[in-house]
């Protein structure tokens, strides 16, 4: 997984509430389609004859290579498919701003290197009347964002997550970081259970 610590670039304002995760990549795409990030949003993204929707906001030539997105509330509801992270990511952003997240949506960020943040609705609509301003810079070691305007917002984020996305691991690779602790465990439970650790058949 692709390390987070910071991002600069445009932030994208797309400020509509329940975007859920059959919007984000249609679940046909993730069987036939190669490149997911041509197909992220792309009820939105395109016109039914296949041409970009030039009033969509993604298809303004500040924001077509956004690596940061403002939206609203509920962002990544609805049926649990991993590739709505990949998808979105695959379009080049690595982190999505909203006031809430589907459960399951956020879980699959820290999997896949998403940083996804938490806001009031507020504080994203002041986000939001500067996107054209100029560059936002996310900064997952000081817990901040800062608006072209030099604004300093603060956000929380759970501390063993915020470590797994700064060096690039997931759950799997955050257990191999106590990978001593839990042989010496094991060695230690060998020897006062041994009976849990037999193997081979068992006689009835």
């Amino acid at each position: 997984m692709k390390p987070f610590v910071t991002v600069t670039g445009a932030a994208a304002p797309l400020l509509q509430a329940n975007i859920d995760t059959d919007v984000i990549i249609r679940i046909e795409r993730l069987t036939e389609a190669a490149d997911l990030g041509h197909y992220a949003l792309e009820a939105m993204r395109y016109l039914p004859d296949g041409s970009p929707n030039p009033n969509f906001v993604l298809n303004e030539p500040r924001f077509s290579n956004a690596p940061i997105l403002l939206t609203g509330r509920n962002f990544g509801c609805g049926s649990s498919r991993e590739g709505a992270v990949t998808a979105l990511m695959a379009m080049g952003m690595r982190c999505v701003i909203a006031p809430s997240f589907g459960d399951i949506f956020h879980a699959n960020c820290f999997r896949n290197g998403l940083l996804p943040v938490e806001l009031p609705e507020r504080a994203i609509e002041s986000l939001a009347a500067q996107s054209r301003d100029g560059d936002f810079t996310v900064d997952l070691t000081q817990h901040v964002i800062v608006a072209p305007s030099r604004e300093v917002t603060t956000f929380s984020i759970d501390p063993l997550q915020r470590d797994a996305l700064l060096e690039g691991l997931d759950e799997i690779g955050l257990t191999l970081k106590s990978v001593d602790e839990i042989n010496a465990w094991q060695n230690a439970d060998r020897t006062n259970r041994p009976w849990v650790w037999q193997t081979g058949k068992v006689k009835l």
